[in-house]
């Protein structure tokens, strides 16, 4: 069940860009692709920044310099 709500919610995402992307009219492709690039550059900050503290956490834990 969480598989499928969460399948309904991107694909909830996706409709909310296009229409996004439709009434902006002529610029709609511009806006969809810097809506996507935005969402993609936070989420690969966000990932970098949890294996960047996991590492950390784990050279802290050894003890080593």
């Amino acid at each position: 069940m969480s598989i499928f709500l969460r399948f309904i919610g991107l694909g909830l995402i996706l409709v909310i860009a296009l229409l996004v992307a439709v009434f902006v009219g002529d610029q709609g492709p511009w806006y969809f692709a810097w809506l996507i690039g935005t969402t993609m550059i936070v989420l690969i900050s966000v990932a970098g920044t949890v294996l960047f503290d996991t590492q950390s956490d784990n050279h802290n834990s050894t003890g080593e310099f």
